[in-house]
């Protein structure tokens, strides 16, 4: 299994929903770094479950451990090891899918790849997996202590966030349960979450990120340019569906006369529509993306669907399920991108003489 993030700085991970443990070994962290341990933990109870009343109710403290890597407070360059057990599992809830695929599901694509497949809480293709992205997003956020990371729920179904993220402050971001930092959007959008949840169905949306204060000459050039390696990750996230930046799917219909961003004498530009990325590089300007999540796959709704030998079954959620994969995604949004940029700010280290 290819099961690796990051090109010089890199993140391998293991674990599933119903196991022992999650956890991850994250190579070529740069020694000397000393850690804030309570900010790393702060962003997994960003993710964690049983958050609010719009979040799936599994019980998880989601503490980390470090095994390696850091010692008295500081990392140390060698590989850094660490742990999240899982707490709270109730596996005999998917007792009645172990011989049958959930629609739009990863059950049948597991089993066709391998042969065999772990149904507790869909095993490694659980959104779980994020927990170990976010703690290696949190020691990259520490490493780019100057650059700012802020993702938001910008829409869920047809409820949209209107306002230009320069409009928006997002400290306030954290002060509702959706992730919203429009507070009179969040209302709407928590009451059509709770409405989804009442019937037993599931709702996707849209996360915006903003990156302020990246400095010019991150990414390279060619097949790992700065929108590319951004677009990876977050497409790697469970129920994504879409990723653009800058003018996006928009820029589409646009002329060149219209798009093009002119430069200021300070050499910034008058306009962002490059979202902040020119030639797949920084270019100091705000970078910006959106991603789209589609609605949960698991619905506490009775479907139809098959067995592992083609007959017709019936099949229905059960147990505990995000009615909206959103306000979990946004610390997984934010700290992937951390780590994506902390791999290419070092990577970048290395490209002139001058870096050093």
């Amino acid at each position: 299994m290819l099961n690796t993030l990051g090109n010089l700085l890199s993140l391998t991970t293991f674990g599933e929903s119903h196991g022992l443990a999650y956890g991850g070994i994250i190579n070529n962290f740069p020694a000397g770094l000393t850690v804030d341990f309570d900010k790393i933990q702060y962003e997994l109870d960003r993710r964690k479950p049983g958050q609010s009343a719009i979040v799936t109710q599994r019980k998880e403290s989601d503490t980390v451990k470090f095994l390696s890597g850091i010692f008295d407070g500081k990392t140390t360059g060698t590989p850094i090891g660490f742990i999240i057990e899982n707490e709270n599992q109730k596996s005999k809830d998917y007792d009645h899918i172990a011989n049958s695929y959930r629609p739009s599901h990863a059950d049948f694509t597991y089993d066709q790849k391998f042969g065999l497949r772990d149904y507790r809480g869909g095993g490694k293709s659980s959104a779980r997996e994020t927990i170990n992205w976010v703690v290696a997003g949190a020691l990259a956020k520490q490493l780019l202590s100057t650059i700012e990371i802020n993702a938001y729920v910008s829409s869920v179904g047809e409820i949209f966030c209107e306002k230009p993220y320069q409009a928006l402050d997002f400290s306030k971001t954290e002060s509702n349960e959706v992730r919203c930092p429009d507070a009179e959007i969040a209302e709407k959008m928590i009451e059509r979450i709770k409405e989804i949840k009442k019937e037993g169905n599931t709702i996707g949306g849209t996360i915006t990120c903003v990156i302020k204060n990246v400095p010019v000459g991150i990414g390279e050039p060619v097949f790992s340019k700065l929108q590319a390696e951004l677009g990876k990750a977050m497409l790697n996230i469970n129920a994504a569906k879409g990723f653009e930046y800058g003018s996006g799917f928009c820029g589409a219909k646009m002329t060149g006369k219209e798009h093009n961003d002119l430069f200021n004498e300070d050499f910034t530009t008058k306009s962002n529509l490059s979202g902040g990325i020119q030639g797949g590089i920084s270019n100091g300007m705000d970078i910006y993306f959106r991603v789209a999540f589609k609605p949960i796959a698991t619905i506490l709704r009775p479907q139809e669907s098959v067995d592992k030998d083609g007959n017709p079954v019936i099949v229905e959620g059960k147990g505990r399920h995000d009615p909206c994969v959103l306000p979990r995604a946004v610390p997984v949004v934010e700290n992937l991108a951390a780590f994506v940029l902390a791999d290419l700010f070092l990577i970048n280290k290395t490209r002139n003489i001058n870096n050093f």
